[in-house]
């Protein structure tokens, strides 16, 4: 039997519960789909992002203010949890520009090999996932 007149399968019934979850993403997908994630991140906590930027800038008192918030909370929302919500934004921020950057140099470049797409979206992976450690470490007071 040639190559030509062997028949594809197909694929009609495609169950989101049984087939999605064995499904394997390459690392280019997930990077694609974190890429969504930080931007939306990114922009449903902009309140919270210019609240940060206008307490941190007003005044000595109002940066007291926004430092305490981080060390004791507010109201019955702790410290650690305005820490989080500060790390998720850091990571949003990393990824998304890093991811951004592949995205232009493959553009530029014009690079969209499946060799250079899985080795620079695992750069991506790993690069913002050690400069988010290294920041939120610096956040959580561990140096």
């Amino acid at each position: 039997m040639s190559e030509l007149s062997r028949k594809r399968p197909e694929f009609r019934n495609i169950n989101a519960f049984t087939d999605l979850t064995t499904y394997r993403l390459p690392p280019a997908g997930w990077v694609s789909i974190l890429h969504r994630v930080s931007g939306a991140l990114m922009f449903f906590l902009m309140p919270f992002i210019i609240w940060m930027f206008d307490t941190s800038v007003s005044s000595e008192f109002s940066y007291a203010r926004f430092t305490s918030v981080f060390n004791a909370g507010v109201g019955l929302a702790p410290g650690w949890l305005f820490k989080l919500v500060a790390l998720a934004l850091i990571w949003a921020f990393l990824h998304h520009f890093i991811a951004g950057l592949r995205h232009l140099w493959m553009d530029v470049n014009h690079s969209v090999s499946r060799e250079f797409g899985r080795n620079s979206a695992l750069v991506t992976l790993g690069l913002s996932a050690v400069l988010t450690l290294a920041l939120g470490s610096k956040l959580f007071g561990l140096y």
